[in-house]
C-alpha cells in the first residue's frame, strides 16, 4: 500500500509539473477579468505543413529569453509569415537561427531582416543566417533593415561592414563554391529618429519605424501592415509616446516584458539598485507592459524577453495583471500565433531536432572562377591517398550520372 500510495504521489506531482509548465508556456487572459485566467487546448504546429490563408498571419518565436542565451530560449527574433508569401525576421539575437530552421522554410525566402538595435542579443545569429543560408541553398542576397545612430560608426551600416570583415575567411574560402548572389549583402539604414517613417513597402507590405528608448540613442520599434492587419514588434524599449501612439489596435502586439527586479536579485544574484534599473528603466517591466497594453488595446499582447518558467511565470502574469486584463499570452521558443480577422490561435512548435536544409527554389549560379586555390606551402603538406579518393568519385559519378574529375596529380 505504501508503495502504491507513493506511486500515486509521483503521478500527481509530474501532472502538476506538466500542467505548471504547460501554463508556463502560453497563457492567454481572458479579456475584461484581471483574475481569470482561461487555458485552452492547444494542438500542435507542424512546420511546412499547413498554407496560410489569404486573410491570415502567422507568426513565430524563434527568440523569447533575456540576453544571455540558454538551451530553452534564445535571445530575441521573431519570424513573421504573410498568406501573399512573403516572410520577415525581426531581430535575429544569438542563437535563434536554430529555431528559424526548425520551421522548414527554403533559404530564398529568408531575406529580409529587420534589426531594432544592435546589441549582440538582437543581431547576434545574422552571421550564421548570412553564411549558414549560403550553406543552407540561399540563391538571393541578404536584406538588412537597421537604424543609423548618433555617428556613422555607431549605426547598421558600419555594424554590416564590420561583420563583413569579421566572416571574411567565409566570404574567401567559399568564393566560388555556392551560389554568388548569396554572398551579397543589401542595407538599408534609416534614420532611428523616423517617426512612423516607412522603410519598406513591396508586394502590398509596408513596415514603418518608431523611435524606441533603450541603452544609448539608435535603438526603434517597427510596425507591419498588410492586408488590413498591423503586426506591431518593439524589440528593446521603454515606454514611449511613440509606441502608444502608433501601435494602437494592432492585432498582435510584441513587446519585450522584462523580468521584474525581484526575479533579477533572487535568480540571477543582482544588486537590488541594478535590478531595479534594469528591469524598469533599461527595460519595460511586467506592470509596465501591462499598463502599455491597457492603453493600446491590441487583440492580443504578447510579452517577451524574460525566461519564462514555471516560478517566474505567475509572477510575471500577476504583475501584468495588475495593471491590463485583456488578452494577453508570455511567449517561450517555438511558440506560434496565427492570425485571421476571427481569431488569434497559439500553440506550439513540433520541433524537429534532425532538420536538413530545403532546396533552393531557383536554380543555382555558380563562379568556379573565384575559387581560392592553396599556396604551395599548404599544398606541399597534401596527403592525396588517390585511390581512395578514385573509388569515391567513381561511384558517386555512376550512381546520379556525373561526370566529375578529380584534380591532377600534383
Amino acid at each position: 500500500m505504501r508503495a502504491h500510495a507513493v506511486k500515486l504521489g509521483l503521478i500527481a506531482i509530474a501532472l502538476v509539473a506538466l500542467l505548471l509548465g504547460y501554463i508556463a508556456g502560453s497563457t492567454t487572459a481572458v479579456a475584461g477579468d484581471a483574475n481569470a485566467v482561461a487555458q485552452e487546448v492547444m494542438d500542435v504546429y507542424y512546420p511546412g505543413t499547413e498554407t496560410l490563408g489569404p486573410d491570415e498571419f502567422r507568426v513565430t518565436a524563434c527568440g523569447t529569453g533575456q540576453p544571455s542565451v540558454r538551451p530553452k530560449q534564445a535571445a530575441a527574433c521573431w519570424l513573421v509569415e504573410l498568406g501573399n508569401g512573403d516572410k520577415f525576421i525581426f531581430d535575429i539575437g544569438a542563437q535563434s537561427m536554430s529555431r528559424i530552421s526548425a520551421m522548414k522554410i527554403p533559404m530564398d525566402y529568408l531575406d529580409k531582416v529587420f534589426i531594432g538595435h544592435l546589441h549582440v542579443d538582437h543581431m547576434g545569429d545574422l552571421p550564421i543566417l548570412w553564411t549558414g543560408g549560403q550553406k543552407m541553398n540561399r540563391t538571393v542576397p541578404l536584406r538588412v533593415w537597421g537604424p543609423s545612430g548618433t555617428t556613422p560608426e555607431m549605426g547598421t551600416r558600419a555594424a554590416i561592414e564590420g561583420l563583413k570583415q569579421f566572416m571574411l575567411w567565409d566570404d574567401v574560402s567559399l568564393a566560388g563554391r555556392l551560389d554568388v548572389r548569396a554572398t551579397e549583402w543589401v542595407v538599408n539604414e534609416f534614420d532611428y529618429k523616423g517617426v512612423n517613417e516607412v522603410i519598406y513597402q513591396e508586394n502590398g507590405v509596408t513596415i514603418r519605424s518608431i523611435p524606441a528608448i533603450h541603452a544609448i540613442d539608435g535603438a526603434v520599434s517597427f510596425i507591419l501592415e498588410w492586408n488590413g492587419f498591423k503586426f506591431a514588434y518593439s524589440s528593446d524599449t521603454f515606454p514611449n509616446q511613440w509606441w502608444m501612439e502608433h501601435a494602437v489596435g494592432a492585432d498582435l502586439a510584441v513587446h519585450e516584458c522584462f523580468a521584474p527586479p525581484e526575479v533579477l536579485i533572487e535568480k540571477q544574484n543582482y544588486e537590488p539598485n541594478f535590478a531595479l534599473w534594469l528591469s524598469t528603466l533599461g527595460h519595460t517591466s511586467p506592470a509596465q507592459f501591462g499598463k502599455i497594453m491597457a492603453m493600446t488595446e491590441p487583440r492580443m499582447a504578447v510579452g517577451y524577453h524574460f525566461y519564462n518558467d514555471f516560478d517566474t511565470q505567475p509572477i510575471v502574469l500577476e504583475q501584468v495583471r495588475s495593471t491590463y486584463n485583456g488578452p494577453v499570452t508570455l511567449a517561450t521558443d517555438y511558440m506560434v500565433f496565427n492570425v485571421t480577422r476571427d481569431d488569434v490561435r497559439v500553440r506550439m512548435a513540433a520541433v524537429d531536432h534532425e532538420i536538413w536544409p530545403l532546396p533552393a527554389t531557383r536554380e543555382k549560379v555558380v563562379d568556379q572562377s573565384l575559387v581560392q586555390t592553396y599556396g604551395e606551402f599548404t599544398k606541399s603538406g597534401e596527403v592525396m591517398m588517390r585511390e581512395v579518393l578514385e573509388q569515391i568519385w567513381g561511384e558517386v559519378n555512376q550512381k546520379y550520372g556525373t561526370n566529375a574529375q578529380l584534380p591532377p596529380q600534383g
